[in-house]
């Protein structure tokens, strides 16, 4: 199958086009392949991230795109940094994640058997041997960039002796990083990679999967690549820091008799400002308390964006419309948020909540009366309905919906100005309380009994609209708002990324004021507080004490007038 016109309904499902799909559409055409096979393969030693979202995206997209298919691999080659607990997370994610992936995975243990028998195949054929030099010896004889390496030693070992010594390594004679496999290749290559690489390495260590069966474990340029053979992968798709390694990649796979013939191809990793996206970096910030946990809707991780409210199809759109490229560059944050907005708008109940309070008394409103008003649970939703908020004498505001000495260009609350609440009606104020301190602490003001519903009764115009609860109804909670974690737009550049952490990353309202109908909604549901952003309720939330995370901030015009006038 073959495509070459794709439809403006193509581009938004798919993204715009990239090399990676001409080339897929040129092996077809050509006949080099006739059915298209995709692998990601994450090693399960820590939790997916939004750069696996990309992959994910490329992975699974060009194989669904192209009536392929996409395998789940986890490289699990060294026990010594994998748990069961990232092996589950990551099947957790995906599955949160892709809509394309058939639930089944497959590990690179499942080849262990296989891989030490072509291992034992480079043996026989000259083509590797046993070494007794350890790590450090082996890096000194591997020389510089600028330098050629020196050969090993033990490198003209007999065949006889390396099949001797490499059954005796798996058998457990050897103490770890006693000795080691490695590919006779080329220590004076340009590339060091091609420098005689370890294949295999002595280590006694449970698996996840095998528990004790090896105590010799194949490196991950080793398995990489014969994983993808025995698999059948047609375009093994890696990022650039691969690129080096595609010779040996190519090397290993005609050495070897594989069942296939994988072709490796790279792009640009995705980076992303304002943001961390090593893993080494990333579990430095969970284990020195910078964060909660892996799921801290501040990190970058699947679950921290899940946390935080993002769903899933907003990471969808993202890593499709930032397309794949050849060389790195940044993407700015404000593009994730821009695809988060698009999504929840079209899902999110809105709904009315108050983070900074002021209370309004609105004077020629009965005493001891109320009302139900109708409100609208999504203008972007037909069948979503209305709902009821109830009304009364005192309610809140927000407080920055108020001044007392208001500049240009302010149209919401000030003395003697009229507005209109939300679903409600016209009110202006009438008078200003103060504590001795001077500080503002209730306002007085009168309604329009004719502005039902936030109509005009009469035409005229009101510039400001302000939301508001019901003081006597409104329930407590805690509202938890975040910034970037770090304060500047490459915190990897930093020298001590630990510097540029955001102090302000996390605010938390202990006391906002909700309406009623957000305390029965489950944790992760997705809401809009109507004029301050969406938001989304955590796994923390209670019914008596319901929380909420903050997303992402709706577009302030009145911010963005500030900012102008300096």
């Amino acid at each position: 199958m073959t495509q070459t016109n794709r439809s403006a309904e193509d581009i938004k499902r798919d993204g715009p086009d990239h090399f990676i799909r001409e080339i897929i559409k040129g092996d077809l055409a050509s006949g080099r392949e006739s059915k298209v096979v995709t692998r990601f393969p994450p090693e399960p030693n820590g939790y997916l991230h939004i750069g696996h979202a990309k992959s994910i995206s490329l992975n699974f997209g060009m194989a669904d795109e192209f009536d392929g298919h996409c395998n789940l691999r986890l490289d699990d080659t060294n026990p010594v940094k994998e748990d069961d607990e990232y092996i589950e997370a990551i099947q957790e994610d995906l599955r949160w994640l892709s809509t394309e992936w058939d639930g089944n995975t497959l590990h690179a243990s499942d080849y262990f058997e296989q891989l030490y028998a072509w291992a034992e195949h480079l043996i026989e054929a000259g083509d590797a041997y046993v070494d007794d030099l350890n790590a450090e010896q082996i890096r000194e004889y591997r020389g510089t960039l600028t330098e050629p390496g020196r050969n090993s030693p033990h490198r003209d070992r007999s065949v006889e002796e390396n099949l001797d010594l490499f059954a005796r390594m798996r058998a457990g004679e050897f103490p770890d990083g006693a000795k080691t496999l490695r590919a006779k290749i080329d220590m004076a290559s340009g590339n060091i990679n091609m420098r005689d690489p370890v294949i295999y390495r002595v280590l006694h260590a449970n698996h996840p999967r095998t528990g004790d069966t090896w105590c010799i474990y194949p490196t991950y340029d080793f398995a990489h690549g014969q994983s993808d053979a025995i698999e059948g992968v047609t375009h093994s798709l890696c990022t650039l820091e691969f690129a080096d390694h595609r010779p040996l990649y190519d090397w290993l796979i005609e050495h070897l008799p594989t069942p296939s013939v994988p072709k490796q191809t790279e792009f640009a990793r995705l980076n992303l400002t304002y943001t961390i996206l090593s893993k080494r970096k990333l579990m430095q910030l969970v284990n020195e308390g910078v964060v909660e946990g892996w799921d801290d809707p501040r990190m970058p991780t699947i679950r921290g964006l899940r946390r935080r409210g993002i769903p899933a199809e907003a990471l969808r759109d993202f890593a499709r419309g930032i397309g794949v490229a050849r060389a790195d560059s940044a993407v700015e944050y404000g593009y994730l948020e821009f695809c988060t907005r698009e999504v929840l708008n079209k899902i999110s109940l809105r709904r009315m909540a108050v983070l900074n309070p002021i209370k309004v008394v609105i004077e020629n409103y009965p005493e001891g009366e109320s009302e139900l008003l109708d409100a609208v649970n999504n203008p972007e939703d037909e069948t979503a309905g209305m709902r009821q908020v109830e009304f009364s004498r005192e309610i809140y505001i927000e407080r920055d919906d108020f001044m007392e000495d208001p500049p240009k260009k302010f149209f919401r609350l000030s003395p003697g100005r009229e507005v209109r609440l939300r679903y409600a009606y016209f009110i202006t104020c009438t008078d200003v309380i103060k504590d001795a301190n001077g500080e503002v602490v209730e306002l007085r003001c009168s309604y329009d009994p004719a502005s039902r519903g936030g109509e005009s009764p009469d035409g005229r115009k009101v510039r400001g609209t302000l939301h508001w609860v019901d003081a006597a109804r409104a329930l407590s909670a805690e509202v938890r708002r975040y910034g970037h974690l770090f304060n500047v737009e490459d915190p990897a550049g930093e020298e001590d990324f630990l510097t540029a952490i955001n102090p302000d990353s996390k605010t938390v309202i202990a006391d906002g004021k909700i309406e009623p109908a957000l305390a029965s909604d489950p944790p992760g549901a997705y809401v809009q507080f109507e004029r301050l952003g969406y938001f989304c309720v955590d796994r923390d939330s209670t019914p008596d004490r319901p929380v909420f995370n903050e997303t992402v901030a709706l577009r302030d015009t009145w911010k963005k007038i500030q900012k102008a006038q300096g």
